[in-house]
């Protein structure tokens, strides 16, 4: 597969943000090294892989339902070494993460 890569300014362009953005709250939060974009030689300067970016733009962005966490531990209940029986625990979900990931612990 043949790949297209761009600059920072050349992506700018491209995607229409600023470079100064990009260097400051895309990468390495959004566009991921060694996915999104590399330095040719272990140098300094960075090149974009278009092809990855622009597919991963183009997913639908995953929503977290953020519930709060049961602890077990209710101020209804009597004894607080145990939930009441008539509590309805809550799924923890887990953590959302930067990459896009979920920390489950």
């Amino acid at each position: 597969m043949d790949y297209t890569y761009l600059t920072t300014e050349a992506l700018a362009e491209r995607i229409h943000y600023d470079v100064r953005t990009i260097r400051d709250r895309l990468k390495d939060s959004v566009l991921i090294e060694g996915k999104h974009y590399f330095r040719p030689f272990g140098g300094r300067k960075i090149l974009y892989i278009w092809e990855t970016i622009e597919r991963d733009m183009r997913q639908p962005v995953v929503e977290i339902d953020s519930a709060p966490i049961d602890t077990g531990i209710h101020a209804s209940s009597s004894n607080t070494d145990k939930p009441s029986a008539n509590t309805n625990p809550v799924a923890f979900r887990g953590i959302p993460m930067a990459g896009g990931g979920i920390c489950n612990g």
